[in-house]
């Protein structure tokens, strides 16, 4: 017999029973539902229970994936561009200009090592109705499913972060349902100037939301750091509902009205539950992986014999199979045959989620080779 804690229906309250057994067990309604033992954490069964893999919806929330760039300067437009950090998009309209780096700036002893910032080089402190700043992430309709919406079973769902800026205040988190237009949005306060912050908010479930179960985009986590009088003109939208455009950022500060301004953000985490639990750290090659899935680069180095057209067909299978048949973006490359060679670009050949094939011209007759190819396939919501 274990001690037991256990709590009590109808006359309320808990009632813990000792014994020298050395053993907790945990009882709802003299149910047992796990227990602690020597061995740790198990279930009613005795079947450990452990760190749950794949909690966290979020691909690469410690910055640690930056395919593209570490650094971007001069972002005064986008409409929904992958600047620097993988699954992150930002949309800039009329605030300013700004710098976007993977930074080494991280709350210490949290086990991160970098963070996305914002830094405002040209500052806005007269925002246009129309104005926004915001970065956002789009989920796959396939890993959203553990949210139960559009059920009965709708999970509450907790988004946590770690956040660092100059500029204390009000700032807005908005989700959004592709399928069904669905949003709710919720605030939180960034207290002290220039110190790490954990934030954690909790949404309820959306019973009467929808996402589908397929490879388009589900879900959108939305961070706003400045916004016009249009989206925040009304009353902030804390329960889910049609978007409405007026409620999307009620409060929100305008991180664009200085060039002291910047915001660091990492160890983002969204998992279906009504408290943060700790930040689910994956191996580099299990995070790289899943961010390939949306976007993969490489290079090409081949010979080869050219064809009847005097071209040079090569092709080459990605790491990772993508979302969708990806766009293909090819580089100059560099290619010699018989003491002469050149440079030139690809002809995109054929396509589709698990392999790219192009060719190239360097006359009839030839075997060639080619060296420092480039090229990138994006498959990004």
């Amino acid at each position: 017999m274990a001690s037991t804690i256990n709590a009590l229906t109808g006359s309320g309250g808990v009632a813990i029973l000792g014994d020298t057994s050395g053993e907790i067990e945990l009882q709802s309604a003299g149910v047992t539902k796990a227990k602690v033992t020597s061995s740790g954490l198990q279930n009613a069964s005795g079947v450990a229970i452990t760190a749950q893999s794949g909690k966290n919806l979020i691909i690469n929330g410690n910055m640690q994936i930056a395919q593209r760039a570490q650094s971007v300067t001069g972002i005064t437009s986008s409409s929904g561009t992958y600047s620097t950090m993988d699954r992150f998009q930002d949309i800039v309209r009329t605030v300013g200009t700004w710098t976007q780096t993977q930074d080494t700036d991280v709350p210490t002893g949290q086990g991160f090592a970098t963070s996305l910032k914002m830094d405002c080089t040209t500052a806005n402190g007269s925002l246009s109705a129309d104005s926004w700043l915001r970065w956002q992430t789009q989920l796959e309709g396939f890993n959203c499913q553990p949210f139960k919406f559009g059920t009965a079973n709708a999970e509450s769902i907790t988004l946590s972060f770690w956040v660092k800026s100059n500029k204390t205040g009000t700032y807005c988190i908005e989700l959004y349902q592709t399928d069904s237009g669905r949003a709710i949005s919720k605030s939180y306060t960034i207290d002290s100037a220039n110190t790490y912050e954990k934030k954690e908010l909790t949404f309820v479930g959306d019973t009467a939301g929808n996402i589908s179960n397929d490879n388009g985009s589900g879900f959108i986590v939305t961070y706003w750091f400045a916004a016009g009088a249009n989206y925040q003109s009304g009353t902030l939208q804390t329960s889910w509902g049609a978007i409405t455009t007026a409620n999307r950022a009620v409060g929100q500060v305008n991180l664009a009205d200085s060039t002291s301004n910047y915001i660091n953000i990492t160890g983002i985490q969204l998992e279906a539950n009504t408290t943060a639990t700790p930040f689910e750290n994956l191996q580099y090659g299990q995070q790289l992986a899943l961010c390939q899935r949306y976007y993969e680069y490489g290079t090409r180095n081949f010979y080869g014999s050219t064809d009847s057209a005097g071209n040079i067909v090569s092709e080459e299978t990605y790491k990772v199979v993508k979302r969708a048949t990806p766009t293909m973006v090819y580089g100059t490359w560099s290619w010699a045959r018989s003491g002469t060679g050149g440079t030139g670009s690809p002809i995109n050949y054929q396509t589709n989620i698990n392999k790219w094939s192009c060719y190239i011209g360097a006359g009839l007759g030839y075997v060639a080779s080619f060296s420092g190819g480039s090229w990138t396939a994006s498959s990004e919501l």
